[in-house]
């Protein structure tokens, strides 16, 4: 279905964030925003069932996201994994995000992977300020990403990411004489990883704690052809997380995982924040509230998650995601399951459950498909006869 009547001119103050009010908004309206946000959506089915928490998450090829320097811990020498997950299914039927990544080990301590996200807005039906009819355009936004990862010692690894962004919100329109275009920017991951794991060779039991750092979406800011009074932050994000991993007998396993995140943008405070040189917007970010640190401790999302896996072959899946009231209120459970087969094939669902009734999210459901190999196996392909 045609997802919006559009006007030009609402399309694009949305998507850049330009006029502002001048006049200073209340602590409820202060909430950091920035265009891209697809970058920010949780791709895959694992994490988004455990409350979207991911940084110190197990390795798996969906490390990609969440944290490339897990990448060189993977127990596969291959993985890939594809996602699928409608958007806000609810109100329109023609709104998706895709997520396809895959990585390989070089040797025991490094890892190299690619990955494309992929966001379709569907179908826009374009207005002019006087609601006249000015055709029909499939708005999509696309991120494709380089990644190498290290083991610096046998607990510790690092992961660099380098990644091209584009956004076709509404192709070449015009509105008030001022062309827009798509936006493209270039953007880079940084992350960290450590994890200590103590085993008991008597029972087969482990237990292992792992702590992470990624610095998201660090990049130029984004224009869409209207002049530089007119570029925004892109969606710069911090994230921290820690883990913790055990099982008595190497047949139950449990995880518990908690993340918290904060938006590197600059704080909405009546004036034009987007004029702001982009490290002094991306850092000061962190003292830049009106309200002072208060406000800032206000303005960090977290999330927590658990995970149940028998005999690595069937897991169960629960977490919870919240933001502050005055910073977006955005609070839902998730729940979801998996399941690990062939010792290479994998399939993983996730729902989430908002807490306040109406919200858009409601409903949002996600697969992802996975597969893994070691350096000696071949894929099996159904012999045919002759």
């Amino acid at each position: 279905m045609r997802l919006f009547f559009v006007s030009l001119s609402s399309l694009f103050i949305l998507s850049t964030g330009a006029l502002l009010a001048q006049t200073t908004p209340s602590s409820t309206q202060r909430i950091p925003h920035s265009p891209l946000s697809f970058l920010t959506f949780a791709p895959d089915a694992r994490s988004a069932a455990m409350g979207e928490a991911g940084v110190a998450l197990s390795p798996d090829a969906n490390a990609t996201y969440w944290n490339a320097a897990k990448l060189p811990y993977n127990t596969k020498d291959i993985g890939v994994s594809a996602s699928y997950t409608p958007w806000l299914r609810n109100l329109v039927d023609d709104m998706w995000l895709g997520y396809l990544t895959g990585y390989k080990k070089l040797g025991d301590k490094q890892a190299v992977a690619l990955s494309v996200n992929y966001f379709n807005n569907g179908e826009l039906d374009l207005r002019t300020s006087t609601g006249a009819q000015n055709g029909y355009f499939t708005s999509r936004e696309l991120a494709i990403s380089g990644t190498y990862a290290r083991q610096l010692g046998k607990n510790f690894s690092l992961g660099l990411t380098l990644k091209y962004i584009s956004s076709n919100l509404a192709g070449k329109a015009v509105i008030d004489q001022i062309s827009l275009n798509p936006a493209r920017v270039a953007a880079g991951d940084i992350s960290a990883y450590y994890r200590k794991q103590m085993r008991n060779e008597e029972t087969g039991g482990d237990f292992t704690w792992s702590l992470g750092a990624v610095l998201s979406n660090l990049g130029g800011k984004v224009n869409y052809g209207a002049g530089t009074d007119t570029e925004n932050f892109i969606p710069t994000n911090l994230k921290l997380g820690g883990g913790i991993s055990f099982s008595a007998d190497g047949r139950n396993r449990f995880n518990f995982v908690a993340d918290a995140r904060k938006l590197m943008v600059p704080t909405p405070d009546g004036t034009n924040i987007n004029s702001r040189p982009l490290l002094n917007g991306v850092f000061g970010s962190f003292s830049d509230a009106p309200d002072g640190f208060k406000e800032e401790l206000q303005e960090i999302g977290l999330a927590v998650g658990a995970e149940y896996w028998y005999n690595n072959i069937f897991a169960l899946r629960a977490g919870y995601n919240s933001e502050h009231k005055n910073k977006g209120d955005l609070k839902y459970f998730t729940a979801g399951a998996g399941a690990h087969f062939m010792d290479r094939y994998s399939v993983d669902f996730a729902y989430l459950f908002p807490v306040t009734q109406g919200s858009p999210l409601a409903q949002t459901l996600r697969i992802t498909l996975s597969l893994g190999l070691n350096k000696s196996e071949k894929l099996d392909v159904s012999d045919t006869e002759n």
